[in-house]
């Protein structure tokens, strides 16, 4: 029907011209952008579980950082007790050598001044090891009541405890068992070399104290290596992770340019179109003739 109110095929030009438009703002924002979803109208699923996964990977890309921090400071703790167990090892040597009968008391008084010195860094290393600014050794951060914990996932429930309280408390085994292995290590003058009635006793609480440091230093490897395994596990997760969101997220731009292809064309077609049907109007005109 001709009419000069109404025309029908300019509405319906007008409408495939605005939904072909939008079309066409949407593949340009996601080309420009490099995301398919730029907003929840996207795709407001998508978007939900998109936005799930980079709260797991971001949070697993800190607990990442978290296990190297660890392992660093497990590392810093162990490679201190190493230094303690070769100065034991001398201490220990000192004393089967000053237990001898061949030694004179100038070899022992000789053999007590060394033993004193390493007594004393020993005392040096064990309280003033440090990791981040924070005493690290007796009574440090190994030796915290309730263990340590280590933050390990992106989710509350994934922590990895590691305790030696028991041994590395300011009263625990070894610094109990350090403590009588010499007195220097308790700051006061040692005399185990040179007392009068000394004898090899001393010999036993430093293999003690040897083995204490030993049962320490391998419960620190042992937590080390789990976090080890922990990061690399994390590694994993997070590619993964990260694959799975940019599937959701990322636009395909192959598709897209051929979609914004398409849309550019309808829309010069639209336009055309449009143009042709304003013309209607003048076909009405020309009945009245």
């Amino acid at each position: 029907m001709l009419s000069l109110h109404t025309n029908a095929a300019t509405l319906s030009a007008q409408n495939s011209i605005s939904r072909t438009q939008a079309s066409l703002s949407t593949s340009m924002t996601r080309l420009s952008t490099g995301y398919r979803i730029n907003s929840a109208m996207d795709d407001a699923a998508g978007l939900q579980i998109a936005t799930r996964l980079k709260a797991q990977t971001s949070g697993m890309s800190v607990a990442m950082r978290n296990t190297q921090n660890s392992t660093s400071m497990l590392q810093t703790a162990e490679g201190a007790l190493d230094e303690v167990t070769n100065m034991l090892v001398r201490m220990k040597d000192l004393a089967t050598q000053a237990f001898d009968a061949s030694s004179t008391a100038d070899d022992k008084t000789a053999m007590q001044a060394e033993y004193n010195q390493l007594g004393t860094e020993l005392n040096n290393i064990m309280t003033k090891t440090t990791f981040g600014g924070k005493e690290l050794l007796i009574g440090g951060t190994l030796g915290t009541a309730t263990g340590m914990k280590f933050q390990i996932g992106a989710s509350a429930a994934e922590t990895m405890t590691l305790d030696l309280s028991g041994s590395m408390g300011a009263t625990g085994s070894l610094n109990t068992a350090l403590g009588n292995a010499s007195k220097a290590y308790k700051a006061t003058a040692g005399d185990e070399l040179t007392a009068a009635g000394a004898t090899n006793a001393i010999i036993t609480t430093l293999s003690t104290a040897i083995d204490s440091v030993a049962t320490v230093r391998s419960s620190l490897g042992a937590a080390a290596n789990r976090l080890d395994h922990v990061y690399n596990n994390l590694a994993n997760i997070s590619t993964n992770t990260k694959n799975a969101t940019g599937r959701i997220m990322d636009v395909d731009f192959a598709t897209e340019s051929a979609n914004m292809t398409s849309n550019q064309m309808l829309m010069q077609a639209g336009t055309a179109m449009l143009k042709q049907t304003n013309s209607m109007s003048s076909m009405v005109m020309s009945l009245l003739q």
